[in-house]
C-alpha cells in the first residue's frame, strides 16, 4: 500500500505524469513534505518528490499565461507532468522551495531559435580559424 509522506494536504488536483512510455492519469497531492503523484489505474504506481530533493521546478510562460506542462528536476533526474492547475502548483512550490528554484522554462520557439543561433555562432568561429 502506498503511504503518503505528507501529514496534511495543501492542494489536490488531477494531472498526467509522463514517466516512461505514454502518460499516466492520476492525482497530485501537494503537502508540507513532498509533491506526490498517484496514478488512477494503479495506486501503487506513484511518484513522491520531497521538497528537499527538488533542485528546480519550472514551466513555459508566454505573456501572463502559464503552460499546462511543468518539469521537476531532482537528484534522480527530470520528471515531466501536466495539469490544468500548473500555476497553483508552482505557487505552492515557490512557498516551499523559494523564488530561485521556480523558473521559467524556454518555449519551443525559444529553444529552436537558440539552437540556430548556436549553430551559426559555431560556423563563424570555425571559419575564422
Amino acid at each position: 500500500m502506498a503511504q503518503s509522506q505528507n501529514k496534511t494536504v495543501e492542494f489536490n488536483t488531477t494531472g498526467v505524469s509522463y514517466l516512461g512510455l505514454g502518460g499516466k492519469v492520476g492525482k497530485f497531492l501537494i503537502g508540507e513534505t513532498a509533491l506526490e503523484f498517484y496514478a488512477d489505474a494503479n495506486v501503487e504506481d506513484y511518484i513522491q518528490l520531497p521538497w528537499n530533493t527538488i533542485t528546480v521546478i519550472g514551466a513555459n510562460v508566454s505573456g501572463k499565461k502559464i503552460g499546462r506542462h511543468f518539469e521537476v528536476f531532482t537528484d534522480q533526474g527530470k520528471f515531466l507532468f501536466a495539469s490544468k492547475d500548473t500555476g497553483k502548483i508552482l505557487k505552492i512550490a515557490r512557498e516551499h522551495l523559494g523564488n530561485e528554484k521556480v523558473v521559467k522554462l524556454p518555449t519551443l520557439l525559444q529553444t529552436i531559435s537558440k539552437f540556430f543561433q548556436n549553430l551559426f555562432a559555431k560556423n563563424k568561429f570555425s571559419s575564422i580559424i
